[in-house]
């Protein structure tokens, strides 16, 4: 039985890796400041510390037994780094490297660190569907201090001899995802107003494709990454491989819903992305992974569990 660090263990995907890692045998040590995660979301099973990813102190002491980390802690919110740069820029490039520190001081670098990268390396790439040897172009700070994380685990396998894996998660959404922060993705907040009555805001026409990746199937790459972790700074999409419309999106909700959702058109945000498809393929061949959660099976769990979560009937 081995102990796992999981940093950012209370949020939406971190909390749904603790539950896996606990039905497998593990033990789980979460580290969260609960700054969007909630104390709801934690496993009973699992230690839990409240405090800042930040803290070289701290790390050091809660992997000094752990067989592996995975880094999940971070503000992950384009529009939170537009509006919060520096306090930002610091949680999500300071603690990764903060925790890559902690790693190289503990037992000679031999804990494998499996780490949230984004799809917001890409930036506005029309070389569809995007492979992970395709330059980082990102157009936010968000993702260029996701994109000096994997340059950091870079660093740190060239000059310390570390293992980590990057994994670009393209939009993943599920239960727990919060749905009440106006940053939240799409789905969420789609779910939360289809379930009041709300009609459902579409900004632009509503042709912007997205890779709508189910929140288990992201930990089940997750598990298996960690898993197969060697020296040397790997990356891999985290996708489907095929691209939905926000509108094809609010149509799939109604049809959850058993009813015709009601679509209100607003201007199109600057700078929105027109499409963002990636290719799973190297994950794939890697670690015999795939993404195998039909898109209408993981709105029906997602609609069920917001639904319930404001007292709705799914």
């Amino acid at each position: 039985m081995a102990c796992y660090l999981v940093t950012g263990g209370a949020g939406f995907i971190g909390s749904h890796l603790a539950d896996a890692l606990l039905a497998d045998g593990h033990r789980v040590r979460i580290l969260d400041d609960l700054s969007s995660g909630r104390r709801a979301n934690l496993p009973a099973a699992a230690d839990f510390v409240e405090g800042d990813v930040r803290d070289p102190e701290m790390i050091e002491r809660l992997i000094a037994d752990a067989a592996g980390v995975y880094h999940l802690a971070a503000i992950a919110s384009v529009e939170r780094s537009r509006e919060a740069w520096l306090a930002t820029h610091t949680v999500n490039l300071t603690g990764q490297v903060t925790v890559l520190e902690a790693v190289r001081r503990a037992r000679h670098g031999r804990i494998p660190v499996v780490y949230a990268s984004s799809a917001a390396v890409y930036g506005d790439n029309a070389h569809l569907p995007l492979s992970e040897t395709e330059p980082g172009a990102p157009l936010t700070a968000y993702g260029a201090d996701k994109l000096g994380c994997e340059l950091h685990a870079r660093i740190g396998a060239i000059v310390h001899g570390l293992a980590t894996i990057g994994l670009r998660f393209f939009n993943v959404y599920g239960p727990r995802q919060d749905p009440g922060s106006p940053y939240s993705g799409v789905v969420s907040i789609f779910c939360r107003r289809l379930a009041r009555g709300e009609p459902l805001d579409i900004y632009g026409d509503g042709n912007q494709e997205r890779d709508f990746i189910y929140v288990g199937d992201v930990v089940g790459l997750l598990v298996k990454a960690m898993g197969a972790a060697a020296a040397g700074a790997e990356i891999y999409n985290v996708c489907t491989g095929r691209g939905t419309s926000v509108r094809s999106l609010a149509q799939a909700l109604g049809a959850v819903r058993g009813a015709e959702p009601t679509l209100r058109y607003l201007p199109a945000r600057a700078g929105d992305i027109a499409r963002s498809i990636g290719d799973p393929r190297r994950a794939q061949a890697r670690y015999g992974w795939t993404a195998e959660t039909p898109l209408s099976a993981g709105l029906a769990r997602t609609f069920a569990a917001i639904a319930g979560d404001i007292g709705v009937a799914a």
